[in-house]
């Protein structure tokens, strides 16, 4: 954890902050840890300190926002998301990417840290929509942007070349009023 944590945003368990060069090893780790879990959904990943540059190097940009989910009290990684594709203009839109860890599946830590984003997303980051595209057998996936209020909009045929085929999608999107109407559904529950 870098030993000046500027969280961005918190939740009761855990926090957002951006990604930083220091988390190199602890990410390489949990990847390597989680890669039999994750190889059905992402593609291979260059474990190397350079392929890690130019990964923040994405985020010098203003069309993408990474980010890591910590827990709050340890400040240990346990997700990362980021925020590609981000279109101002009349569009204002992003699309999201996340991954979680196979030692930290299962406690809600990822509904928790993709809430945040979510918030940040349609607050300081003044975005109106998001969308996240998810292979239709990746159930805990979908459970998670169902769990935030996501709605699904449609199917994309060979959306994502991943591990040498090309993947069929879902494609589901939240925008600010239905986060804000979810909100406001679980205020009152």
């Amino acid at each position: 954890m870098p030993s000046t944590t500027t969280y961005l945003v918190q939740g009761p368990r855990v926090a957002i902050r951006h990604v930083c060069r220091q988390d190199y090893e602890e990410l390489a780790v949990l990847s390597r840890a989680s890669s039999k879990m994750l190889q059905r959904w992402l593609s291979a990943r260059d474990d190397t300190l350079d392929a890690f540059e130019a990964y923040l190097k994405r985020f010098e940009q203003p069309t993408h926002e990474g980010f890591v989910v910590c827990l709050r009290d340890t400040g240990a990684i346990v997700g990362g998301i980021n925020i590609n594709n981000i279109v101002r203009g009349t569009i204002q839109s992003g699309t999201l990417g996340y991954t979680a860890y196979a030692s930290t599946i299962g406690r809600g830590y990822m509904t928790e840290g993709l809430g945040l984003v979510v918030q940040l997303a349609f607050g300081q980051l003044e975005l109106h929509r998001l969308e996240a595209n998810v292979q239709p057998d990746n159930t805990p996936s979908l459970n998670l942007v169902k769990r935030l209020g996501f709605t699904r909009e449609g199917y994309s045929a060979n959306f994502q070349f991943i591990n040498g085929d090309w993947r069929d999608h879902e494609r589901w999107a939240i925008t600010t009023e239905m986060a804000r109407a979810e909100r406001a559904s679980g205020d009152a529950g």
